[in-house]
């Protein structure tokens, strides 16, 4: 039953350098937080390249910001080639800067990165803290591994800045999974605003089915945006090619981040291969993973709230450079029972890698691995927006009142 509130505003941002996690977690916040609240609507300033492709409820909407792309080796460069990216940079500060001023927002909700890139919110977060807009930063319950984080965080002053712009810091993962800022030194003020709201149940649309969604059963084979995902579409080509026992139909997504180069050598791999089809991209990921038997994904934040949504048994293949976030999460999942763990190097074995396609389908589902599950992130969100609305209007009518 959803809620009637008058003219409330949400602006979220998602700095959207590589992939799209960022994107699609602020858009299934979005869309749930409307479907709770009519009245209320979400503006998104993102950064992907593709944020159009995707579809939006009413009252939810997208700023599209210029594209800014981070390379294998953690260094930015701005999408059009012919601008500097100090020039892109600046033109998406005053960018976000004028959003938010022309939609005077009741909330911001801030995706992963505190200051967004380069610090390129931080002007806005003081300009809103004045207003006294709300502000929030969600972390994935997972960052990356501490020594990283820390001292990423240290070059750029960002726990003091946290405690000085947001009022509360959501994780969206449950406190017994993982804490994202183990083993870095926390400020009590820092702590103390923090809360787990566990992970962001998926649903699949009643509404428009994927045209990609097999009709018989297959295996789904993601990378999620792509961008470093060659290597394991080419492992499970190889393990297919190497074991002829192996006839599991196979449904390959390329992502839409892929280089040219190595999409076209993987398309050609794929087709000469049996069993496996392939596409480049599906904006209604959440269909192809619940119709399938089994997932074989490198385990980024959405994929993983997917594979537990839909209860589907996975096998994780973890990017473990520049970042070790994939690696911590499905370490910590494969600890758990939930899914099963490959590194990069093993999976490179055909005839391992083959193994684990085989018991795939008839590896127990996510469910029945233990109590690890907590899909309740949506939830706890619509909840606590619904109380800072409330105390919002309050504020508002005793302040006319006076």
């Amino acid at each position: 039953m959803s809620r009637r509130i008058e003219n409330a505003r949400v602006l979220m941002y998602s700095h959207d350098t590589f992939g799209l996690g960022h994107l699609r977690r602020c858009r299934t916040i979005a869309h749930s937080l409307v479907e709770d609240y009519r009245g209320l609507h979400v503006l998104i300033i993102s950064g992907a390249t593709i944020a159009g492709a995707f579809d939006y409820r009413a009252r939810v909407d997208f700023v599209k910001i210029p594209s800014v792309i981070k390379l294998r080796n953690g260094e930015y460069t701005s999408m059009d080639a012919h601008i500097d990216l100090q020039e892109t940079l600046k033109m998406r500060r005053s960018i976000i800067r004028h959003t938010a001023e022309t939609f005077q927002p009741d909330l911001f909700i801030v995706d992963k990165e505190p200051m967004g890139l380069r610090g390129e919110v931080e002007e806005t977060l003081a300009y809103l803290k004045s207003l006294g807009t709300t502000t929030v930063l969600g972390l994935r319950e997972v960052m990356d591994a501490p020594h990283l984080l820390e001292a990423e965080w240290q070059r750029n002053d960002v726990m003091r800045k946290i405690g000085q712009f947001y009022d509360s810091v959501w994780v969206y993962g449950p406190p017994d999974f993982y804490d994202p800022l183990t083993g870095i030194e926390v400020p009590p003020q820092v702590r103390s605003r923090m809360e787990f709201l566990g992970f962001l149940q998926r649903s699949v649309s009643l509404d428009v089915s994927s045209e990609h969604k097999p009709k018989g059963d297959y295996l789904l084979i993601t990378t999620g945006g792509g961008g470093d995902g060659a290597d394991l579409v080419d492992d499970v080509v190889e393990a297919y090619r190497a074991d002829p026992t192996l006839t599991h139909p196979g449904l390959v997504v390329l992502g839409p981040y892929m280089p040219a180069r190595q999409r076209h050598e993987l398309l050609e791999k794929c087709n000469s291969t049996g069993h496996l089809e392939v596409i480049d991209f599906d904006n209604r990921m959440e269909e192809l993973i619940a119709g399938a038997s089994g997932v074989v994904a490198m385990g980024g934040y959405n994929t993983y709230c997917e594979i537990l949504s839909f209860d589907k048994p996975a096998l994780i293949v973890p990017r473990v450079v520049p970042r070790e976030e994939q690696l911590i999460r499905a370490r910590r999942a494969s600890e758990l029972g939930l899914i099963d763990m490959l590194l990069p190097g093993e999976a490179g074995d055909p005839k391992r890698l083959a193994a684990a396609l085989h018991a795939l389908p008839s590896r127990r589902p996510p469910s029945q691995c233990g109590g690890h599950m907590r899909l309740e992130g949506l939830a706890n969100i619509s909840r606590i927006v619904g109380d800072m609305l409330d105390r919002r209007s309050h504020e508002h009518l005793a302040v006319v009142k006076a």
